[in-house]
C-alpha cells in the first residue's frame, strides 16, 4: 500500500472492529478530509470485504430506513452491494450517512440485533441534519471517532519515510543533529502549504507540483462554498462567505464581530460562525479560566478566536504561495505569528480528538493593565500547561510568566524554531497593586515539528 495514504486512525479502526461489544461506528469530520478513503484503507489492509453505499447518490433510502425494519433495511443495501455472506470478514459502509437521516437512527437496531455485522456510517454534516430532523439518537448504542486534515507526521511519513522513523524514535534525552533538525524544520515549513487534506498531500507526493497542490486547494474550498447552500438561507450566503473568507486573516485573535463587518448585527455573524464551526471549516478555541480541569469547566462562552480547518487552505485563501511561505523570514513576517499559531492548534487538535471531539482551551486576561494571553493551555494528567507560540527563534514570554505567577502551573511549553531544550526560568512579575515577586518554572522549548510529541515529552520531563 502506497505510503501516503497512512492514517494513523487505522489502528483506531482496528481497536474498534475487533472489540467483543462492537458498536456501529460513526466518522465525524469536515468534507474532504478522508474519512471515506480511510475506511476503503482499512477494509483493504484487513481483507475485508466492502460494501459501500453513498447515501447522498440514494436518497431514497430515507423511506427504507424510516421504517426501522432491519431485514426490510439490509435486503434494499445487499441490492445495491451484493450479498453479505461472511460478517466476520465484511464491513458495511454508509457513507455521507446525513443525507439519509433515519439511518442514524437506525444504528440503535444495529447493535441491538446484528451485532455481529461491522457498520461505519460517514458524514460531513451530521449536525445539521440532527438539527433538522426529531428523533431520539441512539446513545450509547454507536460510538464516534472524530477525523481531521493529515497531521504533520502523517505528512512526514508520506514524503520521508526513513525520516519519520527517527523522528518517532526521538526522546527528550535525545540530541537531535542540526542535520536533522533542518531537515525536519524544512518538512514542517512545506506542511505549511500543502496543509493536511489527503488530496493536496496525495498531490505534491506524486508529483511536487506547486501548482496541482493549489489546483486542489481551490477546489476544496470551492466545495466548502458550494455546501453553504445546503446548510444555510439564501439570505445568509453572501455573509458566511465574507466570514470564510475573512477567518484567516483574524487567526490567533479574540474574535470581534465588529471587525468582522460594520453593516452585519452581531447575532448574525455568531449565528454565521456557528453554522461553518458546525461544518468543521473552522475551530472555536475558547478562552478557559484555567482555575483546574477540566478546562471546560472555565469555559467563557462568549470569548474565543478561531483557527481554520487546515494551514494549507487557509494560506491559499490568504493568496501565500509556495514561494512566499519559503521565503518567510521568521523574525520579521508580522503574519507568520498566526502561521505558527494554526500549525500548533491545528496538530493539537490531532492530538486531543479521535474518540472524543476535539476542544482546545486558551488563556486571556484583560484589563487596564497586566493584559496577557497564553496561545494555547492543554491538560495534562490532571494538571493544567500552557502553551506559547513562536514564530521564530526567539520572543518575549512576559504572559506566561504571568499565567505562571498567578496559576503555579507545574511546567509551560513554549514552540520555536529551535532544539529541544529545558531551563529553569527565575523572573520578576509584578501583581495588580505593582509589587514585584521572584517566580521560578521549568520550561520545556521544543521546535514547532515536535508538537505531536508533546504529552510523551511531559512525561518524560
Amino acid at each position: 500500500m502506497e505510503k501516503f495514504a497512512q492514517r494513523f486512525a487505522q489502528k483506531s479502526l482496528r481497536e474498534w472492529f475487533f472489540k467483543k461489544r462492537r458498536k456501529p461506528l460513526i466518522l465525524r469530520g469536515a468534507r474532504q478530509v478522508g474519512k471515506s478513503t480511510l475506511v476503503r484503507l482499512f477494509a483493504t489492509e484487513n481483507n475485508l470485504e466492502l460494501h459501500e453505499v453513498n447515501m447522498e447518490r440514494h436518497l431514497y433510502l430515507e423511506e427504507v430506513f424510516k421504517t426501522q425494519d432491519l431485514t426490510l433495511i439490509l435486503d434494499e443495501l445487499q441490492g445495491l452491494t451484493g450479498i453479505i455472506r461472511d460478517t466476520k470478514k465484511s464491513l458495511l459502509f454508509l457513507d455521507e450517512i446525513q443525507a439519509v437521516p433515519n439511518s442514524i437512527q437506525s444504528l440503535r437496531y444495529f447493535y441491538e440485533d446484528r451485532s455481529d455485522l461491522a457498520v461505519i456510517g460517514a458524514g460531513s454534516l451530521m449536525e445539521f441534519a440532527l438539527a433538522d430532523h426529531n428523533f431520539s439518537m441512539p446513545v450509547g448504542r454507536i460510538s464516534y471517532y472524530h477525523l481531521g486534515p493529515m497531521s504533520f507526521r502523517e505528512y512526514l511519513l508520506a514524503r520521508d519515510p526513513e525520516l519519520f522513523d527517527y523522528y518517532e524514535s526521538l526522546t527528550l534525552d535525545k540530541t537531535i543533529p542540526l542535520s536533522f533538525h533542518e531537515k525536519l524544520l524544512r518538512y514542517q515549513r512545506e506542511y505549511m502549504f500543502v496543509g493536511g487534506m489527503p488530496e493536496a498531500v496525495r498531490a505534491y507526493t506524486e508529483t511536487e507540483s506547486v501548482s496541482e497542490v493549489q489546483d486542489v486547494h481551490r477546489s476544496i474550498l470551492d466545495t466548502y462554498i458550494d455546501d453553504f447552500a445546503k446548510y444555510a438561507k439564501k439570505s445568509e450566503l453572501v455573509r458566511l462567505q465574507k466570514i470564510f473568507r475573512f477567518i484567516p486573516l483574524v487567526e490567533g485573535q479574540k474574535v470581534k464581530y465588529s471587525n468582522i463587518s460594520s453593516n452585519d448585527k452581531s447575532s448574525d455573524i455568531r449565528s454565521a460562525i456557528d453554522l461553518l464551526a458546525k461544518a468543521g471549516v473552522c475551530t472555536k478555541i475558547f478562552h478557559s479560566d484555567c482555575s483546574g480541569v477540566p478546562l471546560g469547566a472555565g469555559r467563557k462562552e462568549n470569548v474565543y478566536k478561531l483557527i481554520f480547518v487546515d494551514i494549507g487552505l487557509m494560506n491559499n485563501l490568504l493568496g501565500l504561495t509556495w514561494n512566499h511561505i519559503r521565503k518567510m523570514d521568521e523574525r520579521s513576517l508580522v503574519n507568520e505569528g498566526a502561521e505558527a499559531e494554526q500549525f500548533i492548534g491545528q496538530q493539537l487538535l490531532v492530538v486531543e480528538g479521535g474518540n472524543k471531539k476535539p476542544e482546545l482551551y486558551y488563556w486571556l486576561r484583560e484589563g487596564r493593565k497586566n493584559n496577557a494571553e497564553v496561545d494555547y493551555v492543554i491538560a495534562h494528567n490532571n494538571t493544567i500547561i500552557p502553551v506559547e507560540v513562536k514564530a521564530g527563534k526567539s520572543g518575549s514570554l512576559k504572559s506566561l510568566h504571568r499565567f505562571m505567577f498567578l496559576k503555579e502551573a507545574p511546567v509551560a511549553v513554549r514552540f520555536d524554531l529551535n532544539l529541544p531544550s529545558r531551563q529553569l526560568v527565575k523572573v520578576s512579575v509584578n501583581d495588580e497593586a505593582n509589587r514585584y515577586h521572584r517566580i521560578s518554572f521549568p520550561l520545556l522549548s521544543l521546535p514547532l515539528y515536535l508538537v505531536e510529541k508533546l504529552h510523551v515529552f511531559l512525561e518524560s520531563f
